[in-house]
């Protein structure tokens, strides 16, 4: 294991764990979807998307192709001031996209939601 991490591995890790915690309890529902990173959200806003930059994204499944869960990095790094609230915001986002996607609250998803 390489000592040296870049800001964009440790970023990944960090979503892997969110990930992680939210499927030891909703993996059934969850089954097939997809969950990636990218730097930046594309110039052009989804219809839904009204002011600012989105920090993540949902796919709805479309077409053969499965439910995709799609994080930002840069726009939440940019939000954060230390680690512990990057690790924060990156399992807010992820929760409230998953939320989004089975049609819950954020709060059924993860009961310590926005206890910040």
């Amino acid at each position: 294991m390489p000592a040296y991490r870049t800001r964009a591995q440790r970023f990944d890790d960090l979503v892997l764990d969110a990930v992680e915690r939210i499927e030891q309890r909703w993996g059934r529902q969850l089954k097939g979807t997809e969950f990636a990173v990218e730097d930046v959200p594309p110039s052009n806003p989804a219809p839904w998307e009204h002011g600012g930059v989105p920090l993540g994204r949902c796919f709805p499944s479309d077409a053969g192709q499965p439910t995709r869960i799609v994080i930002y990095r840069r726009p939440i790094e940019s939000r954060c001031e230390d680690p512990l609230d990057l690790a924060d915001l990156v399992r807010e986002v992820i929760v409230e996209q998953v939320a989004h996607t089975l049609g819950r609250s954020p709060e059924e998803i993860d009961p310590g939601y926005g206890e910040r």
